[in-house]
């Protein structure tokens, strides 16, 4: 049985290793293989090795273990390391509606049996009326205090 905190390992373990191979190889494509550390180089040797025996996704996942392999015990993980293949993908329905313009709204009729103002227009009459209101209140308090 598979301890809680082993597969929190294992499952770092995998995460690191996908990621650290992943940038291997490209470091490997830019020639920058000298600057990687020597566990690294020696993984990438035999990644080259298996590619001559197999395909590139095969070898890419063999050597991807054995780099989690290393990397769960190096972390402290006890016994073998668990499997922690990712699930396979649940398969995916099409869900998603076709896109479709919405009908031309009908034109409401506001004061006075003109067309109303719509929103991106400004509206002259409340703000000329809220200016109106803070003149007389101005006003009104002007003349009360005096």
């Amino acid at each position: 049985m598979v301890k809680a905190a082993d597969m929190l390992i294992a499952r770092r373990a995998d995460t690191r290793a996908r990621a650290d191979f992943a940038t291997w190889k490209m470091m490997a494509k830019l020639n920058g293989l000298s600057a990687l550390p020597p566990d690294a180089q020696g993984f990438l040797e035999g990644y080259k090795k298996l590619l001559d025996r197999m395909s590139e996704d095969e070898a890419s996942e063999a050597t991807i273990t054995e780099v989690y392999k290393a990397y769960y015990l190096e972390m402290g993980g006890g016994g073998n390391p668990p499997d922690v293949r990712t699930r396979a993908p649940e398969p995916v329905t099409d869900n998603v509606t076709a896109f479709r313009r919405p009908g031309p709204k009908a034109k409401k009729t506001g004061f006075f049996g003109a067309a109303a103002v719509s929103g991106t227009q400004k509206r002259p009459l409340p703000v000329a009326l809220i200016f109106t209101c803070l003149v007389v209140v101005y006003v009104g308090i002007k003349y009360y205090w005096r």
